[in-house]
């Protein structure tokens, strides 16, 4: 068998392929921005347990 050239299909899957993982890469990112921001923002508190006696 001889190793044969990529074929144009090939090539189109991979830069899509390629566009996909970025995509979510970068919704990954802002997710954690977010989250970062949130809990470093002040507001965010844990919720306190009241005891009761």
């Amino acid at each position: 068998m001889s190793i044969k050239a990529e074929h144009e299909i090939h090539q189109r899957r991979k830069g899509r392929n390629v566009g996909v993982g970025l995509m979510l890469v970068g919704f990954v990112v802002l997710v954690l921005a977010l989250t970062f921001v949130k809990i470093t923002g002040g507001a965010f508190e844990l919720p306190r347990l009241e005891e009761t006696q």
